[in-house]
């Protein structure tokens, strides 16, 4: 019987010199950077789309080489830029 080769997990394991496995399972992911997101924040916006749409929103993002959820940041950003006076 041959062995099998060990599964790889989406998610790396802590290293052997790592304080404990509670201390990695704890730990706080680090924050992607986003140049057009200056507080970090993020709040989760829906829309209903057809089918056709969407489809041609993730095609356009693909040969621009960037995620859907990028590409659809900046242009909101582009199309609300924030005025002077207001807040983020």
């Amino acid at each position: 019987m041959t062995a099998r080769t060990p599964k790889h997990g989406f998610a790396a394991r802590p290293a052997e010199t790592a304080p404990s496995a509670e201390h990695w399972v704890k730990a706080a992911d680090a924050p992607l950077a986003r140049a057009n997101d200056a507080t970090g924040f993020t709040a989760r916006l829906t829309i209903d789309v057809t089918p056709e749409l969407r489809g041609r929103i993730k095609v356009s993002a693909f040969r621009r080489g960037v995620t859907v959820a990028d590409m659809l940041r900046d242009l909101l950003a582009r199309e609300f830029p924030t005025t002077e006076g207001e807040q983020p």
